[in-house]
């Protein structure tokens, strides 16, 4: 019997677009925002699904989730990364966890 091969972690970046509940931490007259997000996981599924659940306990109300790829899938599709960016993605990795890297909040 082989042993099944370990999938590596990846961080993929997500635009997560958020409504409005009680506790949400946007600013009060704000109609929803945006969270630009680095989660790792074995694919972006389960990026999506560990980023969903951390957000909807921090009492946000995840409306719609948008991958925009890996690391080396945005940096192939010619996208240049800041030394910051990449650095917050590394800690997503080294943690195996979601990082918030960017929130904007909408105004109507």
């Amino acid at each position: 019997m082989t042993e099944k091969q370990k999938r590596p972690q990846q961080v993929y970046s997500l635009v997560v677009e958020v409504g409005r509940k009680a506790g949400d931490g946007l600013p009060d007259k704000a109609t929803g925002g945006a969270l630009l997000c680095y989660a790792s996981g074995v694919d972006e599924a389960e990026a999506v699904r560990e980023t969903v659940a951390i957000l909807k306990e921090a009492d946000l109300a995840v409306l719609e989730v948008q991958g925009l790829g890996t690391l080396d899938e945005r940096r192939a599709a010619g996208e240049e990364i800041g030394a910051e960016d990449a650095e917050l993605m590394q800690r997503a990795l080294d943690e195996n966890s979601v990082v918030v890297a960017q929130m904007t909040p909408f105004f109507d």
